[in-house]
């Protein structure tokens, strides 16, 4: 398994479908924390996800979601 940040960027009037697309959808992200800066003007959330591959990440997501975000694999580091 990998770990992979996901990131999702929408548009401020696509809000509600972008917290909407998880009703209905069985996935292990949904009930579970995320950040976003929606809140804040920035509309994006991001989630940090274990996969065995890029595309098994995405595929956590809505595909409303998933068509619009980008998987970037991830490792923890120690900053000196």
């Amino acid at each position: 398994m990998f770990r992979y940040l996901l990131h999702h960027q929408h548009e401020a009037q696509e809000c509600g479908v972008a917290f909407a697309a998880f009703k209905g959808r069985k996935s292990v992200l949904r009930r579970q924390e995320a950040l976003a800066s929606c809140a804040f003007g920035g509309h994006a959330i991001w989630w940090v996800v274990e996969a065995p591959s890029e595309r098994q990440a995405l595929e956590l997501l809505p595909f409303y979601l998933a068509e619009r975000a980008t998987a970037t694999r991830v490792s923890p580091v120690e900053i000196p």
